[in-house]
């Protein structure tokens, strides 16, 4: 069995992202499903799979992860994204790799595209070198 947010479990471990949100909480099912659309808007040619038991996204290189909790979705993407982006993010919790998005708020679709371009540049250029 595998833990998913605040004492629910799944037996097995999702294959896709469409499995992923369907097994989330009722409630949290629209703001996976505009994270995801907000990721896919901004890097349509990014390979979505599963990996860490989260949503992932590949576009040269590991572009972003998203993964529901119980008060918040993470948005996870490489350093130093957050870190450059200090001050869109000040109203967000944040750490060195992740932006919480809250569940009682809209939806940032906005930053969340500005976000995941800023990785795909990184990666775009890291590639070229």
């Amino acid at each position: 069995m595998r833990r998913l947010a605040s004492n629910q479990w799944m037996e097995s471990k999702p294959k896709s992202v469409d499995e992923y949100i369907e097994a989330a909480p009722k409630g949290i099912q629209v703001k996976l499903r505009e994270v995801r659309a907000a990721i896919r808007e901004a890097a349509p040619l990014a390979r979505e799979s599963i990996s860490y038991g989260m949503a992932y996204y590949d576009f040269e290189g590991r572009l972003a992860w998203f993964g529901y909790h119980s008060g918040h979705v993470g948005l996870y993407l490489r350093p130093p994204v957050v870190e450059e982006h200090r001050e869109d993010l000040k109203s967000y919790v944040t750490t060195r790799s992740a932006v919480h998005l809250s569940l009682a708020e809209k939806t940032p679709v906005r930053l969340i595209k500005k976000l995941v371009r800023a990785r795909m540049r990184i990666n775009e250029s890291e590639k070229r070198k």
